[in-house]
């Protein structure tokens, strides 16, 4: 094509219109540069005085938005690190590498086979890495049943679990979620607040991941707690609540009134655990709620034996819920095939996402035995 008929072409195109610029857009522009040049100046200043007259974090972090604050107090009492050094020295003997997931939660350990059980020192450094990281994970394990159960007997005894489709071994539990069964762990959770002495921890092996999706978020209940009111905290401190199994009970809603009775009977039903808990290992406190299991309106002080008023006590109980969805408390982890996460259900809540329908996504879990929830008043 000609140069000739090019300008020809484009001289018969309509003329586009600009769209003008009004007088008050560029008197505002000209009032918004001048207010953020005299913001910085104020703000500089401001600095240099704080500089002056370091603030506490708790004078850094506005009362009505804490969740940085209470990552920031967790990390303070870790050391400022994800691990402790000595844990690190330990990691690099054994040729093992920490991929950490949040600055206070989640650690992946790389280079490591568990299909025969652990050395006591290798032992050893999984469960001090847990009760630093509170939940960490392993790649490309691919255990069997049998291997499962045996590598969760190296922490402790094992609780078999009443109310889902056990594997060949009775120590496994099957999550499977497929077509005709929809993920239903999408709310955040502590495992089995409903017996005596709940579990220790998890831990689950990934045996059939969907194509996108069905990942597990943990958020940490340390740092939930702490991020909580000063308020809020002291008045937990006090308070116990009853956890029981209804919903498993409820859920078929065709289950024969005798078999409910024989249940009832057999595993008791209403527990009573505080809702801040302590560490039994290493004496943190954390916000220890299940919300599906906790009855709301069962709050009561255990200084005084009394019960809450129904609509106080469902009050607490709904501002508690609210607390593990911050995402500064969260990691999140990506299952494989073969994949392994141990969680500490004293130290963390998790979340499964349900967002991979209408695949199929099926894990295998191993609750190690723990002990009856209780709360000290930390030492200052």
């Amino acid at each position: 094509m000609s140069t000739q008929l090019i300008s020809t072409q484009l001289s018969t195109q309509p003329d586009v219109q600009q769209p003008e610029t009004s007088a008050s857009n560029d008197k505002y522009n000209e009032v918004a540069v001048r207010t953020a040049q005299k913001l910085t100046e104020a703000r500089q200043v401001a600095h240099r005085e704080a500089q002056r007259t370091p603030r506490t974090l708790e004078q850094l972090f506005p009362p009505h938005n804490r969740a940085g604050l209470g990552v920031a107090l967790e990390y303070e009492r870790m050391g400022s690190r994800p691990v402790t050094e000595a844990l690190q020295a330990r990691a690099d003997e054994f040729g093992f590498e920490l991929e950490h997931l949040g600055i206070t939660i989640g650690t992946v350990i790389h280079n490591v086979d568990l299909h025969a059980a652990p050395s006591p020192d290798v032992t050893r450094f999984i469960r001090d890495t847990l009760n630093e990281r509170k939940v960490i994970f392993f790649r490309d394990q691919n255990l069997s049943e049998d291997q499962q159960v045996d590598l969760g007997r190296q922490f402790g005894d094992l609780d078999a679990f009443p109310f889902g489709k056990g594997g060949e071994n009775p120590f496994i539990l099957e999550i499977a979620h497929t077509r005709d069964n929809p993920g239903t762990e999408n709310s955040w959770h502590t495992d089995v607040t409903w017996m005596e002495q709940p579990s220790l921890g998890s831990i689950a092996q990934c045996i059939e991941v969907p194509p996108a999706g069905g990942d597990t978020l943990f958020a940490d209940s340390h740092a939930a707690y702490l991020g909580l009111p000063a308020e809020l905290q002291e008045r937990i401190s006090h308070l116990d609540g009853i956890n029981d199994y209804r919903v498993f009970l409820g859920m078929a809603g065709v289950l024969p009134q005798d078999l409910i009775d024989t249940i009832k009977q057999e595993i008791p039903f209403g527990v009573t655990h505080p809702l801040a808990r302590t560490h039994p290992e290493t004496g943190k406190t954390a916000l220890y709620i299940h919300g599906g299991f906790l009855r709301h309106d069962s709050l009561t002080d255990r200084r005084t034996g009394e019960t809450l008023d129904a609509q106080e006590s469902t009050a607490i109980v709904a501002q508690l819920l609210k607390q593990h969805d911050r995402p500064e408390y969260i990691c999140r982890f990506r299952w494989e095939p073969g994949s392994i996460a141990f969680w500490d259900n004293r130290a963390v809540q998790h979340y499964a996402a349900s967002d991979y329908y209408p695949h199929t996504r099926l894990l295998r879990r191993v609750t190690v035995s723990g002990d009856k929830p209780f709360y000290e008043q930390p030492a200052t």
